[in-house]
């Protein structure tokens, strides 16, 4: 299936995309190659198969949460510009 032009160009304009004309030929070239490529993957006979959220069987993969000791608030700030007090100093955004 060829994308035309005209599709690419409303796409780029979808994405905020600001394509010049020999940009607009190869992006239509490249999403035709991928437009293609999933028409043939829908061939594939997936009959019997079950949805995967996951290639390889994986049980919990995530760590014991450990409690550990944190930065106290000299280390935290110690490459700080401004501090005040245990806290960052910023300029203020509300008038």
């Amino acid at each position: 299936m060829a994308i035309s032009e005209e599709q690419v160009r409303w796409i780029a304009h979808l994405a905020r995309l600001e394509l010049n004309p020999e940009e607009v030929a190869g992006l239509g070239k490249d999403l035709s190659a991928i437009v293609e490529y999933v028409n043939l993957l829908q061939q594939v006979n997936t009959d019997g198969i079950e949805p995967l959220a996951h290639p390889l069987e994986i049980s919990n993969v995530f760590r014991d949460d450990v409690v550990t000791p944190g930065l106290s608030a000299d280390e935290a700030l110690a490459n700080a510009p401004k501090r005040r007090d245990d806290y960052y100093a910023v300029p203020a955004v509300f008038e």
